[in-house]
């Protein structure tokens, strides 16, 4: 009996090659529609798949390939005799290959269509098909990737698809059309609104490699980077420049000071003010148009200013810590020109992240060939943040709340300049491993004490570089401590009040605030509690 392939592809790379090498292998080719006006049109014979099913296509295509007489012939297994005894009873041919790839859902998705218009893209009989074939993969050879072509032309050459290649082959179908499905799941749920949504029984993702990596954190790691296919995120909004392939750890921190941009442009830029708990406006300044610049050195920062210039922004984030920016990333809020780029080479950078850089600024960094740029066109602000653990994924809400309230509970408030750092700093907070103190001066972090394991250890790293920093610049002591969450004893307050803070923002929450409220209240300090904490584990 004649072997027989069904062929339905929306791709067509690579698919006449392998349709003319079917047929002059005596194969015959079903198929349906575009795939088969296509095929027709390059001299290659094709029967039709009504024919087969002896029903017209309708619903304006919705049916083509809906059918026993296709699906009788993909799933009748051949060494079942009983299987075979059916076809042959039903009329049924058997069907040898299938060689399918999906409606473009992925990118009509992300196209601005509407709902009705969108849902149309969602493929059925196609995925139908491809799952039919691949249970029945010991007898039917299923393709849903250009790229696998070739091999299977080579095997059929020398006479038979090894069993372990169609078992490939058939987990290739099932990892795609999960991946499908999950965009479709989303595309239903209206993934754009998760932040107010429970999460759901079943997490999904429809992501596709992006590109291997080199290597992982370490050497003897493998590692790839995948994107969301259903959406353009961050990392699908961006595109490097210039330098060596992005590493592992290089992504890591990428992700890390776009996110602090993003944070910094969404929760202070475009907010100005938060009622008090008992009513009145704090209003604070949002540096609107001011520049954001971050530096991270192991996925934590180690700098972080706002200026009237990338390039004074760049130098205040410098400042900060001159040792560790050695080898850091930075992201900047604001195009990067050829002032900034002059001073930025001057200090060893792995990758710079930017919504772009001037022709000025490319011509400065051609003499750093390594080093990596990378323009940023997306705002980060996916709904939820995932951790792997082992067997498992930790899924919860982005950390996107700067504050719940904004509570003095000390007899000393804030002043008024007091406010714009407290509102800065707590930005930066959100972003340094805990635990995470960051002392602030004139709207740059000069000292970042981060990823102790206790609170006052943390205090004291910060303020000791903060002190070191006023010092060296001839400058007043820093007034204002950020907290990335709450006090557990009044010893924190006691080393601030040794360094001349004068007001601390800190989420409260503990039960021994009050031991911290009353030492405040001795030492003359304004506290502010936000009710919101931000751990970064």
């Amino acid at each position: 009996m004649k072997k027989r392939a069904l062929i339905s592809v929306f791709v067509k790379d690579g698919i006449l090659d392998l349709a003319k090498f079917l047929v002059d292998s005596g194969w015959e080719i079903l198929s349906t529609g575009g795939t088969a006006a296509y095929l027709t049109s390059n001299g290659i014979p094709v029967t039709d798949v009504s024919s087969v099913t002896n029903f017209p296509e309708c619903l304006d295509g919705r049916v083509k390939t809906l059918h026993p007489a296709i699906h009788g012939g993909l799933l009748a297994i051949r060494d079942n005799k009983e299987h075979m005894e059916t076809l042959k009873k039903l009329g049924i041919q058997p069907i040898d290959l299938v060689c399918v790839n999906l409606y473009p859902f992925f990118e009509k998705v992300q196209a601005g269509l509407s709902f009705p218009e969108t849902v149309e893209f969602i493929d059925i009989g196609g995925p139908t098909m491809l799952r039919a074939a691949a249970k029945n993969y010991q007898d039917v050879i299923v393709l849903t990737d250009p790229e696998d072509y070739s091999g299977i032309i080579s095997s059929l050459k020398e006479g038979s698809v090894p069993l372990e290649v169609k078992r490939n082959l058939a987990g290739k179908v099932f990892n795609l059309t999960s991946a499908y499905d999950a965009a479709v799941s989303r595309f239903f749920l209206g993934h754009e609104n998760q932040e107010e949504n429970d999460l759901q029984k079943f997490y999904t993702l429809p992501l596709g490699k992006e590109q291997e990596l080199r290597y992982g954190e370490n050497g003897h790691q493998k590692a790839a980077l995948y994107l969301t296919l259903d959406h353009k995120g961050a990392f699908g909004g961006m595109k490097q420049l210039q330098g060596k392939e992005l590493s592992y750890n290089n992504i890591r921190d990428l992700d890390v000071a776009w996110k602090a941009v993003s944070a910094f442009n969404r929760l202070v830029k475009k907010a100005s003010s938060i009622k008090d708990t008992e009513g009145n406006t704090v209003s604070f300044n949002s540096g609107e148009n001011q520049v954001f610049t971050v530096a991270l050195k192991h996925n934590t920062p180690c700098g972080a200013a706002l200026g009237n210039s990338v390039l004074d922004s760049y130098k205040k984030t410098y400042d900060c810590d001159p040792v560790s920016i050695f080898g850091g990333i930075i992201g900047s809020s604001a195009v990067i020109d050829g002032e900034a780029a002059s001073e930025m080479v001057k200090c060893f950078l792995e990758v710079i992240v930017a919504p772009d850089f001037t022709p000025e600024a490319l011509e400065v960094f051609k003499a750093k060939k390594n080093l990596r740029l990378v323009r940023a066109t997306v705002e980060a602000k996916e709904a939820f943040d995932t951790m792997s653990v082992d067997g498992g994924l930790l899924v919860q809400n982005r950390d996107n709340k700067l504050f719940e309230k904004w509570e003095v509970v000390t007899k000393a408030r804030p002043e008024a300049g007091d406010i714009d750092e407290m509102a800065f700093g707590m930005t930066v907070a959100m972003f340094a491993k805990s635990n995470a103190i960051v002392v602030v001066k004139d709207r740059a972090a000069i000292g970042i004490g981060c990823g102790q394991t206790n609170r006052i250890w943390a205090a004291s790293q910060a303020l000791e570089r903060a002190k070191n920093f006023t010092d060296k610049n001839g400058l007043t002591p820093a007034r204002v401590l950020i907290s990335d969450a709450f006090f557990p004893f009044s010893d924190c307050v006691e080393e601030a009040a040794k360094y001349g803070i004068k007001t601390i923002i800190q989420p409260g929450g503990s039960i021994r605030d009050q031991e911290s409220i009353d030492k405040a209240d001795e030492l003359g300090i304004a506290m502010v509690f936000t009710g919101t904490r931000h751990f970064k584990h």
